[in-house]
């Protein structure tokens, strides 16, 4: 190869490396815009439904919402939609990107008050999960038993744990404040200590650190009618494939209602995909 040769191979090369660059620094900053939902829910074989869900879209963000109501006298019902209206108008009227940490913990414990407002204390509540998707990252904040997961590659991974006694039982473990022993008794124990709608509504779970969404990923929010009524692979099947997320969203609930478990609970998903 001549020095001639050599020079123009150079070039070549650093054209090559630098188209290269652009590209990956293009590719990074690309940011997820739109949004494919899919909702559904079942009623079960209770009289009531107590789910209810919620989207919203601004310029801002994204938003979801899904509660999971319980009261007497339709004090659940009440109660889920008071979350969802209330999560809405609070994510129309803040900034929630600027602090999202801030704006979950305002927004639920607005909720909670408005609750207490309007129905007496022990009449109604509601587990509550909310998601924000910004700028290709993933906040979210939970209040009872609501689930939320990530549906990526043929794995459905949960990010959020919940206010049940077994969970806490599992913390305090940790923690050292309780025994092995003390723990292994609460671990089948998955009634609620937390949630909207009571004079002692505690602190909220939300994200250590947001998650990095990539295209085509699946965020899920499920009531526990839901993820305790089928198999989790189940639900991991049930959302590959091409399918739009509202086909989805309704062959999980089909498959809920076909189900052979005797005792059916309202049951609710919400799935959220981007698309850069």
């Amino acid at each position: 190869m001549t020095l001639e040769e050599g020079m123009l191979l150079a070039i070549y090369l650093f054209i090559l490396c630098l188209t290269i660059a652009r590209f990956l620094c293009r590719e990074r900053g690309r940011v997820i815009r739109r949004f494919q939902v899919g909702k559904a829910m079942t009623i079960g074989d209770r009289q009531v439904q107590e789910d209810d869900y919620g989207v919203c879209q601004s310029a801002d963000g994204f938003m979801a919402v899904l509660a999971d109501g319980m009261g007497k006298n339709y004090g659940g019902k009440v109660s889920s939609r008071i979350v969802v209206d209330t999560m809405k108008d609070m994510f129309r009227i803040y900034r929630s990107s600027e602090n999202p940490a801030y704006f979950f913990r305002k927004a639920y414990h607005r909720i909670n008050m408005e609750i207490l407002k309007q129905l007496d204390d022990g009449r109604g509540g509601a587990s509550v999960g909310a998601v924000l998707i910004k700028d290709n990252y993933l906040y979210y904040a939970v209040a009872g038993n609501v689930k939320i997961a990530v549906y990526r590659g043929g794995s459905l991974v949960p990010v959020s744990s919940g206010h049940t006694i077994d969970v806490l039982a599992g913390d305090k473990f940790i923690e050292g404040t309780i025994t092995r022993e003390e723990a292994l008794m609460l671990l089948d124990n998955t009634r609620m200590y937390n949630y909207v709608g009571q004079d002692g509504f505690r602190e909220i779970e939300f994200f250590d650190k947001p998650i990095r969404l990539r295209e085509r990923d699946i965020v899920v929010l499920m009531s526990d009618g839901l993820y305790e009524g089928m198999d989790w692979k189940t639900i991991e099947e049930l959302l590959s494939g091409r399918k739009k997320c509202q086909q989805k969203a309704y062959e999980v609930i089909e498959q809920i209602n076909a189900g052979s478990r005797k005792e059916k609970d309202n049951a609710s998903i919400v799935l959220v995909e981007g698309f850069l």
